[in-house]
């Protein structure tokens, strides 16, 4: 069965981006995709030291956690990445990346290890004396050795025999080659013959200079082997350490891979979003030489494709879902990048190939069934489904994939299907959460255009691509007159019904956009019409306060006996009160004509209307009734009428010569409670009184609170609190 990357044409795209691998690995990068996405993007700002090709190390981990012996050479890979990861700490990095690398702490025993290497991976012999002198001798025994053979290739004794005076290696061997009947000459050992029949040998008076060089590198050997025992045991001692040091060094090479891989070909890098759409813009799949871009959305959850034969409609399922794929992966391609969004899909799906099988003994149609079957277990997925139709009679097939499509995008599967089947297009355009898709053709040059146009059905143009790859024209002719001009005018008139049917679609929606936006504008200006009345509200009761002010000084005035000053200071409040009186006068229409038993905004609060009379209404907000006026109130809708008993209203009040020492104000309405107390304090005043009572009870609280706030505005008041005993009484000090 072929991998998702053949079905889309990825092969040599990945193929080619693996070159750029130190080791050899699977592109899927584990974790999570946005940290990674962020170390890229830095590691793309800056320049970084070339990492060196490495094998995989994996056997050799595993090795080490069993406490066995490596090769010097397989020590040294591990050596490599802790010198890699040393050089990148010496590198100016951004940010994330220089946290991740500067945080990567290598153990000083592993460090000394690294010391004991010179740069072509050998054990240096300066640090171990024994294989310094080892490595000593060797020399002088080769240099002798050389010394010899070049003596014996020119002697005379030997000249008759030698082909050449040239030393030659074999099998690891300097041998001379010489002709048959040397061993008059000269003693020697054979060690092999040239395809001219020649002899290669080894003569016996260097032989034991060999035999010396083989000793030495045993007595190498086994120093080379117990470094490799000692480094290995340190190294299981460290062991996760290098378990985590080959996982991060994998780690950076996905990422230096994809930035190479990028600067290379000039290819952006696209982040997935959360969003399941696939918004391409100048987009050119990797296989195509000299493409045309293709600028596409996908942002519904089914995308079908019409139109012209080989007119690139199976190129542009491969390439949605490949952007899909790269993107998926953090793989770089080309693209305009600030208009490209790709949406994250948990799977992808190519249902491209044809089934049919005559091993596995089925048909076309029974092999789609078998693919789509195995997408009702999926979610969250994109799929790609080429030439759907195909395998059946496509009046029959159009009805079980409409059915089947429908179903399969309610579990949040989107699908980009390519089709010449008109009916289906029909069927499905009358969904709003299908796009339609027509590949153009370009009739003037009889060819594709390789452009596609969003929310259109396209023609098949079958003749027109038959005669375009060599069928001669008479074929074509006569086909035409099979197929009838009847059947042409169906086909143009699904597609202009469709068409038209998408049109009207979008115009609705287009207007109930406007629709709403009206509403928003609407209910924008509601709320400055109530902030304005707030506002109006707020002046009418600073007038009121005026007025009420300057009352109490004429007042305080006259029982001073300063009748000039009073007659000034109640003309003033009298100025104040006409001022306020006209401020009532400006009155905002309600949009609604106002009932009993509606609920209204009074302010902030949420009101009852319990009675209305002339201009005033009678309203109750959280148990407590008060009358303001109609102009002040907004209808709002009802959600549930409050049943509220009315409480009978008494108010008592004592009076003491001219005025009173208390008043009650059980049961009052807030207004009504305020003015009767403004009259209260201001007669207890003339009256002269020094300490006056209010009765106001304790029910919800809300009357009491009404006073308090009353009270710490009021002038002339030397202090007010509550009686000892009695929460329901205020003791007010003048």
């Amino acid at each position: 069965m072929k991998t998702i990357t053949q079905k889309l044409d990825l092969n040599n795209f990945i193929k080619q981006f693996k070159n750029f691998y130190a080791r050899d690995k699977d592109i899927e990068m584990m974790g999570d995709i946005n940290q990674h996405y962020r170390y890229i993007i830095a590691l793309s700002k800056v320049e970084f030291p070339h990492i060196k090709d490495m094998p995989n190390l994996d056997e050799q981990i595993q090795r080490i956690k069993k406490q066995g012996i490596l090769r010097i050479e397989e020590i040294y890979a591990f050596v490599q990445m802790v010198e890699y990861f040393n050089a990148l700490k010496a590198t100016t990095l951004p940010e994330p990346l220089n946290k991740w690398i500067r945080d990567i702490q290598t153990p000083q025993e592993i460090i000394d290890i690294a010391l004991y290497f010179t740069n072509e991976g050998n054990i240096n012999p300066e640090k171990e004396p024994e294989l310094y002198e080892i490595e000593k001798a060797l020399k002088h025994n080769k240099s002798e050795l050389k010394d010899r053979l070049y003596r014996l290739a020119h002697s005379s004794s030997l000249k008759d025999y030698l082909v050449d005076t040239q030393i030659h290696f074999l099998n690891g061997e300097e041998t001379l080659m010489v002709r048959g009947g040397f061993n008059k000459a000269i003693k020697a050992s054979v060690i092999g013959r040239s395809s001219g029949g020649f002899f290669y040998i080894l003569p016996q008076s260097i032989s034991h200079l060999k035999e010396k060089e083989a000793l030495l590198i045993s007595r190498r050997e086994d120093v080379l082997y117990r470094y490799a025992e000692s480094f290995s045991a340190t190294m299981h001692k460290h062991f996760l350490f290098i378990r985590f040091i080959n996982r991060e060094y994998d780690k950076f090479d996905h990422y230096q891979a994809r930035v190479r891989f990028a600067k290379a070909f000039d290819y952006n890098f696209i982040l997935p979003s959360k969003q399941k759409v696939v918004n391409l813009s100048e987009f050119c799949h990797p296989a195509i030489e000299n493409p045309t871009p293709i600028n596409i959305k996908v942002e519904k959850s089914v995308m079908l494709v019409t139109g012209v034969n080989a007119g690139g409609k199976t190129m542009l399922l491969k390439s949605i879902l490949s952007a899909v794929y790269m993107s998926k992966n953090l793989l770089p391609f080309r693209c305009k990048e600030e208009y490209t969004q790709i949406g994250h899909f948990k799977t992808i799906e190519a249902v491209i190939d044809d089934p049919q099988s005559v091993k596995n003994d089925i048909s076309t149609f029974a092999g789609r069934m078998v693919e789509f079957s195995k997408l009702f277990e999926k979610e969250n997925a994109i799929v790609g489904v080429d030439e759907i139709e195909l395998g059946t009679d496509s009046d029959e097939a159009a009805s079980l994939f409409r059915v089947m499509l429908e179903e399969l995008k309610n579990r949040g599967i989107t699908f980009v299907v390519t089709t010449h089947h008109k009916r289906l297009a029909s069927l499905m355009s009358s969904d709003s959460d299908v796009e339609l898709i027509a590949a153009l053709y370009n009739e003037e040059r009889r060819q594709p255009t390789y452009t596609f146009l969003q929310g259109s059905i396209g023609k098949s143009y079958a003749f027109e691509t038959a005669q375009r790859y060599g069928v001669p024209q008479r074929i074509v002719d006569r086909a035409k007159e099979v197929y009838g001009e009847d059947k042409e005018n169906l086909n143009e008139l699904i597609e202009k019904s469709t068409t038209l049917e998408r049109e009207m679609r979008l115009k609705l929606e287009k207007v109930e956009e406007e629709l709403k936006a009206v509403e928003r504008k609407r209910e924008e200006l509601e709320s400055i019409e109530e902030r304005l009345n707030e506002q109006q509200r707020k002046a009418i009761a600073t007038l009121e306060n005026h007025y009420n002010r300057a009352t109490k000084r004429a007042l305080e005035a006259i029982k001073a006996k300063e009748s000039t000053e009073g007659r000034r200071l109640l003309n003033e409040a009298h100025k104040h009160k006409k001022l306020s009186n006209k401020a009532k006068k400006v009155e905002q229409p309600n949009k609604r004509e106002l009932q009993i038993g509606d609920f209204v905004k009074y302010r902030s609060k949420r009101a009852e209307i319990l009675n209305l009379r002339n201009k005033e209404a009678t309203i109750e907000i959280d148990g407590l009734k008060m009358r303001v006026p109609i102009n002040q109130l907004r209808y709002i809708e009802s959600i549930s009428k409050k049943v509220t008993k009315k409480r009978d209203t008494t108010v008592n009040v004592e009076k003491s010569g001219r005025g009173a020492i208390s008043i009650k104000l059980l049961g009052c309405y807030a207004d009504e409670a305020i003015e009767k107390l403004d009259i209260f304090l201001s007669d207890a005043l003339v009256a002269g009184f020094s300490t006056v009572e209010i009765i106001h009870g304790t029910g919800s609280g809300v009357l009491k609170k009404v006073i308090i706030d009353y009270l710490k505005s009021y002038p002339k008041l030397q202090s007010f609190h509550g009686q000892k005993g009695n929460l329901g009484i205020t003791i007010v000090k003048l």
